[in-house]
């Protein structure tokens, strides 16, 4: 900051007296400080604890693929087991990811009240997690395949999911508690600030909504409407979380590109000030709160309930994601002359904000039931994954760690991105000659050359991802080895 106050032109100092100059600059620095505290070492948990569930996700998603791509996929049983790995491989990479990265964030956001508090959320979530992974191997229950949430139907998938569950309600409560005033003047510190709190609102509202719907619904129904009906309101509010953790993370990264050797201005200004990006934040939270009012005004198992919830999600992120987009856009197009350790963060930018639209546009392709569905949230998910990996290589060397500079770190995002993009490509071929969701095997019936050709696409697309998915897993793996030293404040 003493840079910046002091080399633009010989009136700089004066401007630095009265505070001019460096309150612009703060402003206009849409940047997260990473504490030196109990605070880091809280947020260090759950970013362990999400990456723990990446990579188990990882691990089912290989069996996954190989599930579903012809020829491959009669040398394995996959009639059953197909649907379970789907339902762990989807709560792994999507649910317990996503919301640990969230607590990493809000701990970070955050203050140091309540830190015990924080710590049982904590234990509670990472218990919930290890019988969510233990459960396949330890019962034998039905896969229920719910949208948002779906689940193995018995008792020890059902109690790691509502220990993680409590654990993120406590989580929730305590980040709320403890979160850090934002004041009356907006920087770009506090804009981001506000995101994440955003986010935290929409975390909280969907456990209410979740909480609603079960005690709404009828415990008599059939496994499969009993779950969706469950899951279908509080998962829709979590997108609202996810999307909001998303632009929070496209920001911040590309505030943080900036000149090589110097840590004054980023490589290109971003366009939106700190208060309209605020005020989009704000709409995406209106939209949020406006759930409370579907379940009041209808009945949870109707069909104008499901209907208003995909409405909200719509105007929210119809009106929010495209000026952030594209004033991410503008600003990476604009850097230039990036080191070696902010190329993996531009790449990530890169490929998720391709992957994030083109599950946007695949989601206006989507007539029936069939693998159109999951190629537009896979492509969305991945989106979200990828800024989230990028927000990882960000944070590695701030939480002590070796920055990852390599040229592999580089190409990661790349390839995982390519990949999925191929696996999304694929569905989108297949599933516009009808292919069927969620099935695999025999019950796929290809019955074109034009349908196998997609899902051999689809296939190939999904194993150059999991390359990328391992080349993340190694580079982070790489950069905790012991003997790195502290970076330099």
């Amino acid at each position: 900051m003493t840079e910046l106050t002091t080399s633009h032109g010989p009136f700089g100092h004066l401007n630095a007296a009265f505070g001019r100059e460096t309150l612009a600059t703060a402003d206009l620095d849409f940047n997260l400080a990473v504490p030196r505290d109990t605070r880091r070492t809280l947020a260090k948990a759950w970013l362990g604890l999400g990456f723990f569930a990446l990579l188990a996700s990882g691990l089912f998603s290989i069996l996954l693929v190989l599930s579903r791509t012809p020829v491959v996929q009669a040398m394995i049983p996959v009639a059953d087991f197909f649907r379970v790995a789907l339902v762990v491989h989807v709560d792994l990479s999507v649910l317990v990811w996503f919301l640990a990265f969230g607590g990493a964030l809000w701990t970070l956001g955050g203050t140091t009240r309540l830190v015990r508090l924080a710590w049982c959320a904590f234990a509670l979530s990472a218990a919930g997690t290890g019988l969510l992974c233990a459960s396949p191997f330890i019962e034998r229950a039905q896969p229920v395949m719910a949208n948002y949430v779906p689940v193995l139907d018995g008792p020890v998938f059902l109690a790691g999911l509502v220990l993680f569950g409590a654990g993120i309600v406590l989580l929730c409560v305590r980040s709320m508690l403890a979160s850090a005033p934002i004041g009356p003047h907006i920087s770009g510190n506090g804009a981001l600030k506000f995101g994440l709190n955003a986010a935290l609102v929409a975390c909280a509202v969907s456990a209410f909504a979740f909480a609603w719907s079960w005690i709404a619904v009828p415990r008599h129904l059939d496994a499969r409407v009993y779950y969706e009906l469950v899951f279908w309101g509080g998962g829709h509010v979590l997108q609202f979380a996810y999307t909001l953790l998303m632009l929070v993370s496209w920001v911040w990264l590309t505030s943080s590109l900036r000149p090589p050797a110097t840590n004054a201005l980023p490589a290109a200004a971003f366009p939106l000030s700190p208060r309209v990006l605020t005020l989009l934040f704000a709409v995406a939270l209106a939209a949020v709160f406006l759930t409370p009012i579907t379940y009041l005004a209808y009945d949870v198992t109707s069909v104008e309930h499901h209907r208003m919830q995909t409405l909200l999600m719509r105007f929210g992120g119809g009106l929010v994601i495209p000026p952030i987009a594209l004033a991410v856009l503008w600003s990476i197009g604009s850097a230039c002359k990036l080191d070696a350790v902010q190329r993996p963060v531009r790449a990530s930018l890169v490929a998720s904000l391709t992957l994030f639209a083109a599950g946007g546009i695949i989601g206006f392709l989507i007539t029936g039931s069939n693998v159109r569905i999951p190629a537009h949230y896979h492509g969305c998910i991945v989106g979200i994954t990828l800024a989230m990996m990028g927000v990882v290589y960000h944070l590695l060397p701030r939480f002590g760690y070796a920055a990852p500079s390599s040229r592999a770190a580089a190409w990661q995002p790349g390839i995982y991105g390519a990949g999925q993009l191929m696996h999304i490509l694929g569905l989108v071929w297949s599933g516009g000659y009808g292919v069927q969701r969620k099935v695999a095997g025999a019950e796929q019936v290809l019955r074109s050359t034009q349908e196998t050709l997609g899902m051999g696409l689809m296939g190939f697309g999904g194993l150059v991802a999991i390359i990328g998915g391992i080349m993340f897993i190694v580079i982070v793996l790489r950069a905790l080895r012991p003997g790195q030293t502290e970076p330099k404040a």
